[in-house]
């Protein structure tokens, strides 16, 4: 293992087995991204429980490059987290799944989504359920009303503005999505 493993025990004996289990896991990180500064875990038991059995918390504190990433297990989580071994496989899961989303930001990876266009409601037929948007360089698209979210189609008025997505429809460009933009907190 290329990266620097401390584990620690809050209140429980030194285990073996779980000691293997976390080295193992730490090992199985390296080959998600290879330039992890350190891994410190530490396992705890705060609470000795006797009718409810062993509660354990884990941590994973992960020092990359620039940032780091913390994972943290607790019973309340999820009733399987009595089992030690099943909380730790899980923290190990999303410290690999932090590690893989800091890659990809690392390599200029991550997905981001064009603002969608505003446009003006121009015209505007109720009875028929369909309208008219003028976008901003003047053409016109075409929306009909289930595509208007929140079911705000019966809001709409000649002029109101809002955003959409355009997509190629039959009889040219369509509005497959509109969201009002106005003063009730919408967008």
């Amino acid at each position: 293992m290329k990266i620097p493993l401390q584990i620690t025990f809050h209140k429980i004996a030194q285990n073996e087995q779980i000691e293997s289990a976390i080295r193992a896991s730490a090992e199985w990180l390296d080959q998600y991204y290879d330039r992890i500064i350190s891994c410190r875990v530490v396992v705890d038991r705060p609470h000795n429980h006797h009718r409810d059995g062993n509660l354990y918390h884990v941590r994973i504190d992960l020092k990359v490059p620039g940032s780091e990433l913390v994972v943290r297990r607790e019973p309340s989580d999820h009733m399987a987290y009595k089992d030690i071994g099943i909380m730790i496989h899980d923290a190990f899961d999303e410290a690999r799944r932090q590690l893989a989303d800091y890659a990809r930001q690392q390599r200029g990876q991550v997905k981001s989504h064009d603002p969608m266009p505003h446009a003006r409601v121009v015209k505007l037929f109720p009875q028929a359920g369909y309208g008219f948007l003028e976008t901003p360089d003047g053409r016109e698209v075409y929306f009909h009303g289930n595509s208007v979210l929140q079911s705000d189609f019966a809001n709409l008025q000649v002029g109101t503005e809002v955003r959409f997505t355009e997509e190629l429809g039959e009889k040219g460009p369509q509005a497959s999505s509109v969201i009002p933009v106005g003063r009730h907190g919408r967008i």
